[in-house]
């Protein structure tokens, strides 16, 4: 199953993004970015670039790598089961490319401290992880090894929810200082706003690993099922005929992104009502759920019987991102006159 996609040359606008590996993948990171990156690839507008951020995962995780590769290998595989096809994208993982870290090296020289003491998650993360020291040089760099994530392959644009635009704009400022003192080296990449349905864990709080609250890709039918009747619902509603109302309930924004819009309708209405109990309800969406994820689930098993095709598939894409990157570096090595 390698692929043989060779480097065509295209004129079409190249898109950036990638993901630190954290294992299995759960709905929060299906609606949140791969429905969109799948998206964007049907389309065709764009040459997409999606890259394993192992080195982002080291800013916070770099106490205890033992896990890593076997979490590269999970999260690559439900990558390509949502769909993502690397003979239309290309995925590649960015610690084989020294050429990143040249890049960051070249940026942090002309980078003003400030610029990354300023970025909005930088000090939200400070004041939020606890659990481990990340008063670090590399977690304050971070935003700039994003800007050489993108700058290298001159991305046009970059997909990100809003809480990454800032990110973004370091990256417009830093190529353009860059530009500034070197000559006309890189674009200027776009934020491309990518739209985030609202999507709660079981628990009610944000879906996500460390809440242990998350369903993941994976999830087998009958774990599914057991995870969506343990969720929390309208806390008001405390009796089987007291109304409900959905507009504050998780299993009704699962149904919203899950459920074909005859049972949206018929649930949005009936729990107002009390017509429909939350168990009934969370059967519903459960059924409706395990039918969405049943098509991913098959196309994993084919890379679970077959896991070199994984690597194999990284391989590929890694050296087609490499020309890139490449190419990018002599041209920026000629810019700084370091040849």
């Amino acid at each position: 199953m390698a692929v043989n996609a060779g480097s065509k040359v295209t004129s079409r606008p190249r898109i950036l993004s990638g993901m630190r590996p954290t294992g299995k993948l759960h709905l929060g990171n299906l609606v949140g970015a791969l429905q969109n990156w799948v998206r964007l690839q049907d389309e065709g507008k764009y040459e997409s670039f999606h890259f394993v951020a192992d080195w982002h995962m080291l800013t916070t995780d770099y106490a205890d790598t033992s896990d890593l590769q076997t979490h590269i290998y999970e999260m690559v595989t439900d990558w390509l089961a949502v769909g993502l096809d690397p003979l239309k994208v290309t995925l590649f993982v960015q610690s084989r490319l020294p050429e990143h870290a040249e890049l960051h090296l070249l940026l942090s020289m002309v980078t003003p401290l400030g610029w990354l003491e300023r970025v909005p998650t930088y000090k939200e993360q400070l004041e939020n992880i606890k659990d481990r020291d990340i008063h670090t040089y590399g977690f304050l760099g971070y935003p700039l090894l994003q800007a050489a994530d993108i700058l290298i392959y001159k991305a046009a644009y970059v997909p990100v929810g809003e809480d990454q635009v800032p990110h973004v704009e370091l990256t417009r400022e830093v190529a353009r200082r860059f530009n500034q003192f070197y000559g006309q080296v890189f674009p200027e990449p776009q934020a491309l706003l990518t739209p985030s349905p609202r999507l709660r864990g079981t628990d009610g709080r944000k879906m996500s690993k460390s809440y242990n609250n998350a369903i993941y890709l994976s999830d087998p039918p009958e774990v599914v099922s057991k995870k969506v009747a343990g969720m929390v619902t309208d806390p008001a509603r405390k009796r089987r005929y007291d109304p409900g109302n959905p507009d504050v309930c998780p299993v009704f924004d699962h149904h919203k992104i899950f459920s074909p819009q005859s049972v949206i309708d018929r649930v949005n209405r009936e729990c107002r009502t009390a017509e429909i109990g939350c168990v009934e309800c969370k059967g519903l969406m459960a059924s409706h759920l395990n039918a969405v994820l049943a098509p991913i689930q098959s196309r994993r098993k084919l890379y679970e019987d077959n896991p070199q095709a994984v690597w194999d598939v990284l391989d590929e894409g890694t050296s087609r991102a490499r020309r890139v990157a490449q190419a990018t570096m002599a041209e920026v090595r000629k810019a700084v006159k370091l040849v």
